[in-house]
């Protein structure tokens, strides 16, 4: 018999090409597994939204009007996008809608209303005049310091029930 090669035998070539072959997928996994490690000690895998609410308060009517506004400061802790959908009160006739208000290239103000409003992962969206707020009908009897009770609905948190307490416009 000669020192032929047998097919079945292993050589040096092989071995390399099957190790190179293998180092590749390795490689890759162990730099997604690094990059998802970070995420996970940075806090921010799989947190789910955390909204808080604070800063409730709604607008006093002024002049003959019974419409007004209602404005809360909303944070998220959590590592989660959320949005405010819809709010709602035992203490107001009548639906709540959310409008955003814009100005025109004249400088006039005019509002327009929204499905929803984004509350971040890590920030905060304040609803503001400027901005985003919760247009309703006042009641004929509030009074300044009065409290009107809103829950606050969320696309992915539970609701939010929070006192707001009534305001004169700029106070």
């Amino acid at each position: 018999m000669t020192s032929a090669h047998h097919p079945w035998r292993p050589t040096r070539r092989r071995l390399a090409d099957t190790l190179l072959a293998a180092l590749v997928p390795v490689a890759a996994c162990s730099v997604a597994l690094a990059g998802l490690t970070a995420w996970v000690s940075a806090g921010k895998a799989g947190t789910p939204p955390r909204v808080g609410v604070s800063n409730a308060r709604v607008f006093l009517p002024y002049g003959d009007t019974t419409d007004t506004a209602a404005f809360f400061d909303i944070s998220n802790s959590g590592g989660a996008d959320d949005r405010l959908v819809r709010v709602t009160s035992t203490d107001v006739r009548g639906e709540i809608t959310l409008s955003r208000h814009r100005m025109t290239g004249s400088g006039a103000a005019y509002a327009e209303d929204v499905e929803s409003a984004a509350v971040p992962a890590g920030g905060e969206l304040s609803m503001s005049p400027q901005s985003v707020d919760a247009t309703l009908r006042a009641g004929a009897d509030w009074r300044t310091g009065d409290l009107v009770a809103f829950t606050l609905h969320f696309r992915h948190s539970d609701p939010v029930h929070v006192p707001a307490v009534v305001v004169r416009p700029g106070s």
